[in-house]
Formats: structure tokens, C-alpha cells, sequence
């Protein structure tokens, strides 16, 4: 992997000093060709201009110059460089029309997008705004008009369907791409896409989107080298998500995340070899700092998070194998190594101070706060996993009266292996800190748990498991005379650890 990160370094300083060395040579101002930076001037055509104006010249930089500009949607090409100077803003329009390109159809298009292109790029100090609010709510009266029938309509949850409001930015199949220094704000739907590109470098972004559902902030598909550096997300979904289908090589450094879904998020129907995130801070997490689901028969291999510190988050790290589509085979999840990591989960809803909330998504009644785990189904294994230098403090106060799965009772922990796969999905577990279930090769150095108050549960469950080994543990917990590792099912363990903590049940 160190060689791939080599290589991807390489292009990026081979990007930006091409990039800088065609931005110095062919310049088209929006300006020039009848743009106004008024934020009231329909601006599209203006904007397309110059882009294809550059395009006809062999490339260029596209520059937005201070103002507010207001446009629907636009295409970049192959050798364009988009420029937003400082205090520019490509203010996207809240009229659902600008996006359909039939009248009579309803599947959105990006307001920004690049398709099968080669060397493009937006950078400089200035924002892209898609006005997302705005735009998804006159979306969502289009179905109340009648406009937008029934199957593009989400009746439960009463928002138009994902396909009806448009992605804010989006490259497909796309080579050489560089994200470099923007603003990225109001998405109406998923804000960035990177799918099926290569080479693609994003740095120091900073996306700000809290403006409706589905705000997820990057959402990769199969893509390759693929490297994000010191970027800022603050999103009203999924942070930074990998899809299907299957990617490679892609790197994370350095980047915070505030998400009111999951900080980083491979799945559901994900599929990824060769990730690496390295130095992450999350905050303010709804749901998991890491959430690792392979439900849809995808390959997930080669996961290293290296340097996680975790604050107010319901759940720390969700690894799930499932079988979601039950017409295709049962995919991967194995080889993932997750180190240094520091963490405070939550006791109340950390997405309290969020805009956008889940209401109908606190936590049930039925199961107090859910440990970290590591899930497959019946005889299908999560394999290879290594923590190692962890240290989790959990809020404790699980009690037997909101829910209750005493030991002899293990196999009664759903399977669900058709389900939706989520961190909470089990209702009650049967451990405060760490459930693991259908699992071979599974590793714990250096890992320190703690509870702040007695919980009526053990710290660790194992539960059909294979190759398990524990070293250098620590777990603090009020009740410090009762078992603290359960083993169900347990076979060629090596626990090097208190023998007072462990405890074989049938």
C-alpha cells in the first residue's frame, strides 16, 4: 500500500503544477461572456460559454470571479480548470426545472458536473451553494401539485426520493481530477460524487451541507487512487461513503468530520481493497465513527484506520458481513486493521446541536447503548480484524429494567442477516463494550475500555468464534469482581489477561 500512496503523491504534485502551468497561459472570465454577479441574473448560459470557449481552445481556466452567480446546472470538460476567486459563489438555482433536462421527467441532474473527462478541476477560495433547502422543499411540492407521482415519493419518511433532487457536484468516469481549496454548501441531495474516476486528489475543502436528508459529503463508486487531505465535513448524512461498486486505493489524511449519520461509512452496498484513513477527528456522531457493512456480496478487504480520536458518538466502530440480497452470494469483510484510536461515546444524542435531526430515530426503549462490534451471520466469518492501541470510554448505566439479555440467553440475539445493516440494528446487546459474532482471527492489543457507571452487562462477548487473542487489556468498570469476557463457541484462544475476567458459557 505504501508504494500505491507513493505513486498517488506523485500525480498529485504532477497535477497541480500542470494545473498552475495551464491557468497561467488561457484564461476565460464568466464576465466576458455575459455573466452578472448580481445573484439574480439567470447565469448558465454565460457560464457554459466560457467553459466550452475553453474546451475549443484545448483547455483553461474558467474563472468566477467575486460575486454571487446564479446558474442551473452546467458540464465541465476535459482540460477546463473552474476557478472561484475569493468571494466567488456559483449559487445554484432553486428551480427544479433547471435540473430536469425533459420537462416531463423527474430524475435530477448534478448542478455541476464532469463526465468521462480528463484533467479538470475546481479550486480557489470561493463557494459553490446548491441552496439545497430551498430547492428539495419546492422539489417536494411538485408531488403535492401531482407533478411528481407516487414512486418518487418517499411517503414515509415525506421528502421526494433521492432521484428527484439533483447531486450538488459530480465527476463519472473522470481521469485526473483535483478538488482543491473551495467551499461546498447546501446540497438538496448527496453533495459530491467521485464515481468511476482515477487519479482524483481533494484537498482542503471545506464542506458545510445540513440543508436536507441524504446530505452524505463525498460518496465514492469505483473508483481508483483516490486521495483526500485536510479537508473539513460537516454534513446532514454520511460523511465520507464508499459505494458500490468496488474501489481501490484510496487514501484519507488529516480530515475532520462532523456527521449526523456515520462519520465514514462503507456501505451498504459497498465494496472497497486498499483503503486507508489515516489521522481523522469525528465529532457530534449520530450513529458510527466507522461503520464497515458488506451486506450486498461485495469484497471489502485491506482497511487500515490509523489515528481515529472520537468525540460524542453513539458507537465507536460497526463492522457487518450480512446478506442483504438474498439472490447473490455472501461478500468479504476481512483483513482490517483499526489502531490508535481514542474515543467518548455518548450518552445523550450527540446530534442534538445539529439543524437536521433524526426524530423518529432515538434510541427505542427496548435496548440501552450499543457496544462496539463485529458481526457476520452463520457460516459466514468477519476474519482478520486487528485492534490495537484503543482506548473507549463508554458513559455506562445499562440496567436490566430497560432491557435484559442474561448470559444463558446468547443465542437469542437476532441474526437479522436480511436487514439493513446499522449499529443499533440488534436492539439489545449483551455486552457494554465490545460484541463479537461470527468472527475468525480477531486480535486486541492494547485496548482499554471504560464505563463511567456500573453497567449490568460484561464488558466483551465472544460468540462463535475462531482465533481469538487479547493482550495488554484494560477494562474499568464499577463492577470489577464479575466475568468480563463472555466466550460462547469459542475456540484457539489466547487471552493473555485476568482469569477472574473470563468466563465459558454454552
Amino acid at each position: 500500500m505504501g508504494k500505491t500512496v507513493s505513486v498517488i503523491l506523485v500525480l498529485c504534485c504532477t497535477w497541480a503544477a500542470a494545473t498552475a502551468q495551464v491557468a497561467g497561459e488561457k484564461e476565460f472570465n464568466v464576465l466576458k461572456y455575459g455573466a452578472k454577479p448580481d445573484g439574480v441574473t439567470f447565469n448558465t448560459q454565460a457560464i457554459q460559454s466560457a467553459v466550452d470557449a475553453a474546451t475549443k481552445a484545448g483547455g483553461g481556466r474558467v474563472v468566477i470571479p467575486e460575486g454571487r452567480f446564479l446558474t442551473g446546472r452546467f458540464e465541465l470538460k476535459s482540460n477546463v480548470h473552474l476557478h472561484l476567486e475569493k468571494g466567488a459563489v456559483v449559487l445554484g438555482s432553486t428551480n427544479p426545472y433547471d435540473y430536469y433536462p425533459d420537462p416531463a421527467a423527474t430524475q435530477a441532474v448534478p448542478l455541476i458536473s464532469c463526465n468521462n473527462a480528463t484533467r479538470v478541476s475546481i479550486t480557489g477560495e470561493g463557494t459553490v451553494d446548491g441552496q439545497g433547502r430551498l430547492l428539495a422543499l419546492r422539489v417536494d411540492s411538485l408531488y403535492y401539485a401531482g407533478i411528481i407521482d407516487e414512486k418518487n415519493y418517499d411517503t414515509p419518511s415525506r421528502r421526494p426520493r433521492e432521484s428527484t433532487r439533483p447531486v450538488l457536484i459530480s465527476f463519472n468516469g473522470c481521469r485526473d481530477v483535483l478538488l482543491q481549496d473551495f467551499n461546498i454548501r447546501n446540497g438538496a441531495m448527496h453533495v459530491v460524487y467521485i464515481a468511476h474516476c482515477e487519479d482524483v486528489i481533494v484537498e482542503r475543502t471545506r464542506l458545510v451541507s445540513n440543508a436536507y436528508a441524504n446530505n452524505d459529503g463525498y460518496d465514492i463508486f469505483g473508483s481508483r487512487n483516490v486521495r483526500m487531505t485536510n479537508c473539513f465535513i460537516d454534513c446532514a448524512d454520511d460523511g465520507i461513503c464508499l459505494k458500490w461498486p468496488i474501489s481501490y486505493d484510496i487514501t484519507v489524511e488529516n480530515c475532520t468530520i462532523r456527521s449526523n449519520a456515520s462519520a465514514v461509512k462503507f456501505g451498504s452496498g459497498a465494496a472497497a481493497k486498499g483503503v486507508t484513513f489515516r489521522n481523522i477527528e469525528v465529532y457530534d456522531t449520530y450513529r458510527s465513527a466507522i461503520a464497515l457493512e458488506s451486506v450486498d456480496g461485495g469484497i471489502m478487504e485491506d482497511i487500515l484506520f490509523d489515528g481515529v480520536t472520537v468525540r460524542n458518538s453513539w458507537n465507536v466502530f460497526f463492522l457487518r458481513l450480512g446478506h442483504r440480497n438474498t439472490d447473490g452470494k455472501v461478500g468479504t469483510l476481512k483483513n482490517v486493521v483499526i489502531r490508535n484510536v481514542r474515543a467518548q461515546v455518548a450518552w445523550e444524542r450527540p446530534d442534538m446541536a445539529y439543524e437536521m435531526r433524526h426524530p423518529g430515530y432515538s434510541y427505542p426503549y427496548h435496548h440501552n447503548l450499543c457496544p462496539a462490534s463485529i458481526t457476520g451471520i452463520p457460516g459466514y466469518y468477519v476474519e482478520n480484524v486487528l485492534l490495537e492501541n484503543i482506548d473507549i470510554t463508554y458513559p455506562g448505566r445499562g440496567d436490566e429494567g430497560t432491557a435484559y439479555i442474561p448470559l444463558y440467553r446468547l443465542k437469542d440475539v437476532p441474526e437479522y442477516e436480511h436487514f439493513y445493516p446499522e449499529y443499533n440494528m440488534f436492539g439489545e446487546l449483551p455486552a457494554w463494550g465490545l460484541y463479537v459474532r461470527h468472527a475468525k482471527g480477531v486480535t486486541l492489543k492494547n485496548v482499554s475500555i471504560r464505563a463511567e457507571k456500573k453497567d449490568y452487562r460484561p464488558a466483551y462477548v465472544f460468540d462463535d468464534v475462531t482465533q481469538v487473542a487479547m493482550e495488554g487489556i484494560r477494562i474499568e468498570e464499577a463492577d470489577d469482581d464479575s466475568p468480563q469476557i463472555i466466550l460462547k463457541d469459542a475456540a484457539e484462544t489466547h487471552l493473555n489477561v485476568d482469569r477472574k475476567w473470563i468466563k465459558t458459557v454454552d
